[in-house]
């Protein structure tokens, strides 16, 4: 169940194609079908903000704060997010194909059953989000915190989740088939399943 945050102030059907966001900052805002296609820039905030129908392809974002936001059926088709901010924020019905995120932290995130197939992840903190019943063929999450993260009936069927903390999976409830993991993984999830590991 999304929880949409009060706003007060209301930014619909603008152009904001390649326009540089840097140093803006937002709060309780809401974004209707702007198109924010190659936008870029470093340090832009927003605050308790919700962006519906935005579209953010191509995107090349660094050091934003998203926190308390809510994306509604929003785009991130090969955008590119480094060391942002995403804290408690929420996602709805949004398309992820070909994003790519480097750093950051997406702790207390709502991505419940969201479509992420495909996209990267790469050192990216996940601290208790929902990512329960994801949809993510072949995603990349490796060197992710993902310590008290919800990932009950996930599908991570062929995904790379080396180095990520993974002491949260219960893979007799996520689809894992073709997943790759390093050996300490391979050894933990084992002992999950209570099986014994000793040296041969």
């Amino acid at each position: 169940m999304i929880r949409m945050p009060a706003t007060e102030l209301s930014v619909a059907n603008e152009d904001w194609y390649s326009r540089d966001l840097s140093g803006e900052d937002h709060m309780a805002t809401l974004f209707t079908d702007v198109d924010m296609t190659e936008a870029s820039g470093t340090g832009a905030t927003f605050d308790s903000c919700v962006f519906r129908g935005v579209r953010f392809n191509s995107a090349h974002l660094t050091e934003f704060a998203f926190t308390s936001c809510v994306f509604d059926a929003c785009v991130f088709f090969d955008a590119t997010l480094e060391r942002c901010k995403l804290v408690g924020s929420q996602f709805a019905d949004c398309r992820f194909d070909l994003l790519k995120v480097e750093g950051g932290n997406w702790s207390f995130t709502d991505l419940h059953r969201a479509a992420l197939a495909g996209a990267q992840f790469d050192g990216v903190r996940f601290r208790e989000a929902d990512l329960a019943g994801i949809k993510a063929t072949g995603i990349v999450l490796v060197g992710c915190d993902l310590s008290g993260a919800d990932l009950e009936q996930a599908d991570l069927t062929n995904a790379d989740l080396r180095g990520s903390d993974l002491s949260t999976l219960d893979p007799l409830s996520a689809s894992l088939t073709g997943a790759v993991v390093g050996e300490a993984q391979a050894i933990m999830l084992a002992e999950t399943l209570g099986l014994v590991v000793r040296p041969d």
